[in-house]
């Protein structure tokens, strides 16, 4: 894969770019107490879901949609205390550089996710940001990276896909699109492994060998 051209890169957002997985335990704990009551909020299943819309998950798990409305106000409320992952900020502005155009395509809604990108100051650096509320499909079919494709401009085979979840690499294929597992969060590194990603990166900044400059390509 390096050394092939890049020129568009689809983002997932949480486990990718921001580290929020504290921020959620504490939002779904929040949600579960209100919701169903007492007992201990099953996090640990929530987060093999993680990369889905919230929605889908609590199908999957067999708890109330309504966990929805709580979870999504905690989550804006402590968005403040949501970090980017080290080496981001300066990869996505070195991206922005070289001409490497931009998305995420993210299990959040659409409105969230670009409050929390907005917040953190790196909202401008991408040229769309899709989530699943805004797709009929959410990951891991692949409706959400095929609109980020189209709104980008480019062709499947000029972008990669990064995900840190299973989900993510499934949507990622199924649009066409190289498959890069991050292994720099909390992801399950050997599910990712084991589901066959083009490739599998343990830091931000090796991102940007697979990215030269734009304009210097022939």
């Amino acid at each position: 894969m390096p050394g092939e051209d890049v020129r568009a890169v689809v983002f997932d957002l949480d486990g990718v770019l921001v580290d929020s997985t504290d921020v959620m335990r504490r939002a779904f704990r929040t949600a579960y107490a209100e919701v169903v009551g007492e007992g201990e909020a099953p996090f640990a299943e929530y987060n093999k879901h993680l990369g889905r819309y919230f929605p889908d998950i609590m199908r999957i798990m067999g708890l109330p949609l309504e966990m929805e409305e709580p979870f999504v106000r905690e989550s804006y409320r402590l968005a403040g205390q949501v970090p980017m992952f080290d080496g981001v900020p300066e990869l996505l502005a070195e991206l922005r550089d070289r001409g490497v155009v931009m998305a995420v395509a993210t299990g959040k809604s659409g409105p969230r996710a670009r409050s929390l990108l907005e917040l953190l100051g790196v909202l401008p650096l991408f040229d769309y940001v899709i989530g699943s509320d805004e797709v009929a499909h959410p990951k891991p079919a692949p409706d959400i990276v095929e609109l980020a494709l189209q709104k980008l401009g480019v062709r499947a085979e000029d972008a990669i896909m990064v995900g840190d979840a299973v989900t993510d690499l499934e949507s990622a294929r199924g649009a066409g699109v190289r498959a890069v597992a991050a292994l720099w969060g909390e992801s399950d590194a050997a599910a990712l492994r084991a589901a066959g990603p083009d490739l599998a990166l343990t830091d931000p900044s090796e991102l940007l060998r697979l990215c030269p400059p734009v304009a210097a390509r022939a």
